[in-house]
């Protein structure tokens, strides 16, 4: 291949430009170019002039070749404007290769936006170094913050959703269009001003994706009156799987018996049926729930669930114990503490630290003393045993369906709950008729003793328009979920350094 051919293929982005020459300086390899003898436009009133006032040198930065820095010095011409009154002399552009106030081509300052694009600051600073790319943070931010942000079109459904800048003290609001997932806008906070202030500087919003927000809900009732609010199904099954927790910890006396799993009887079971029957004397006195914590000292919640359990043995448990260093010893220890039942505890430990315990003597005082090293601990625990009853049956294991028969027809009520579940998961289909029968749900869960799930109706209740919206509508706030959680990886790349409006450009570049 002939010199100038292998010249133009390596520099093939400059070939706007007339490369006189290259030169190897080691360090960096520097190209001299001049622009063509064409006719440049005025920045201005637009006139075209080929008339020479003078030339002057300028220096840019182009894309690395073998890992070395490349540095192009360009003669550039500075032009007179034929239109009288115009400015008198400007200096010409090559578009594509050169732009107005810049030290990098065009190209360079493409490969430079899309590292900072995704790294920012000081890491969008380190990657270009390695790559023979040098330049420093202030540039980076500034890059960056230069690239346009998309915006202009007119959004017909949209999903909002909050996401915490710092946790538990300050949120900020993301708009998202739920049809094309393409971020709108992210708003400072997360008040129903602040929403409201938005949707009415964008008319044309026809449908509004949300979670159970009552700050949402007034500002899309306020703004948009005609909008047709859609609550998130993911929210609605996550509040019916709460619900369907409390009744299984409710009913752990039923199914407890199925698996022979003893009911903790210590002396926090005591001092909970003894709460339990404090709160139920001052209801049957005409006590109102509220002046009931006032008086017991607790909280209103705490009060609720009490109260919701009209026999006493609905406030017993089953132990659940947490996998410790100690399990895998318990067989040897059932086996001394039956052969020998007053060997000290101080034996045993030197016996299963010569098998391999890695713990310590009070971990072995308080296992033995909490009874599991005699009995067997169940090993379902409620929240196994709702997570069993919530998963689709197709993902369920053969011994799984075995053990979810035995433990849903324990008691009446847990036959109930699964069917109920069962029936509420197709209506997480979107369906015209799932309006109709919802309200059959609703009204076969109230025949039941089951007030947890009558609490969870309660909530359909409060929000109906928009758990029927979600009902029979395709649109979901799916999409916003996951944009926050893309917020989240941003903000950890930034370590809580960068203001708001670094990371509204993030997020919104995507």
């Amino acid at each position: 291949m002939d010199v100038n051919e292998l010249v133009q293929t390596v520099f093939s982005g400059l070939s706007p430009l007339v490369i006189e020459g290259v030169v190897d300086e080691g360090e960096r390899i520097v190209v001299r170019a001049r622009t063509p003898q064409d006719s440049a436009v005025c920045p201005v009133c637009g006139a075209s002039s080929g008339r020479v006032h003078g030339y002057h040198w300028r220096t840019v930065a182009d894309v690395p070749v073998g890992g070395r820095r490349v540095v192009v010095r360009v003669r550039v011409r500075r032009l007179v404007c034929p239109t009288h009154g115009c400015r008198h002399t400007f200096r010409e552009q090559v578009p594509g290769v050169l732009e107005r106030h810049q030290h990098r081509t065009a190209r360079l300052t493409s490969q430079v936006k899309a590292v900072v694009k995704e790294l920012a600051g000081r890491a969008g600073v380190r990657l270009p170094a390695i790559l023979a790319m040098g330049l420093s943070r202030h540039t980076a931010l500034r890059t960056l913050l230069r690239i346009p942000l998309p915006g202009g079109r007119v959004h017909r459904v949209i999903g909002v959703d909050d996401f915490a800048l710092r946790r538990r003290h300050r949120y900020a609001t993301v708009v998202i269009d739920a049809e094309t997932h393409e971020r709108i806008d992210v708003l400072p906070d997360r008040t129903a001003d602040t929403l409201e202030a938005w949707l009415r500087e964008h008319p044309g919003i026809e449908v509004v994706c949300r979670d159970g927000s009552t700050t949402y809900t007034q500002a899309i009732r306020r703004a948009p009156p005609d909008a047709v609010q859609v609550g998130d199904r993911w929210h609605v099954w996550r509040n019916l799987s709460e619900a369907a927790l409390s009744e299984i910890k409710a009913h752990s006396s039923c199914w407890a018996t199925v698996l022979d799993a003893p009911l903790y009887d210590g002396p926090r079971a005591q001092t909970t049926l003894e709460r339990r029957h404090q709160i139920h004397d001052l209801l049957d006195q005409g006590v109102g729930l509220l002046e009931c914590a006032r008086r017991l000292q607790l909280a209103l919640n705490t009060v609720k669930r009490y109260a919701r359990a009209d026999r006493p043995e609905r406030m017993l448990r089953v132990p659940k114990y947490r996998a410790g260093l100690v399990d895998p010893y318990r067989e040897h220890l059932r086996t001394r503490r039956a052969e020998d039942p007053a060997v000290p505890i101080q034996h045993l430990f030197e016996e299963i630290k010569a098998l391999g315990f890695t713990g310590c003597l009070n971990l072995l005082h308080k296992y033995i003393n909490q009874g599991r090293a005699d009995a067997d601990r169940s090993h379902t625990s409620p929240r196994r045993f709702a997570r069993m009853l919530l998963t689709r049956p197709d993902n369920l294991k053969a011994e799984h369906h075995e053990l979810l028969a035995k433990l849903t027809t324990a008691c009446p009520e847990m036959t109930q709950l699964t069917n109920h579940i069962t029936e509420f998961a197709q209506l997480l289909t979107p369906h015209t008729g799932n309006t109709d029968a919802l309200a059959r749900w609703i009204v076969q869960v109230r025949a039941t003793d089951l007030p947890h799930l009558h609490a969870f109706t309660r909530g359909l209740e409060r929000d109906h328009d928009a758990v029927i919206a979600a009902l029979t509508l395709p649109y979901s706030n799916g999409p916003a979920e996951g944009v926050n959680t893309k917020t989240k990886r941003i903000a950890r790349q930034m370590h809580g350094r960068a203001g708001f409006t670094l990371l509204r450009h993030r997020i919104l570049l995507g």
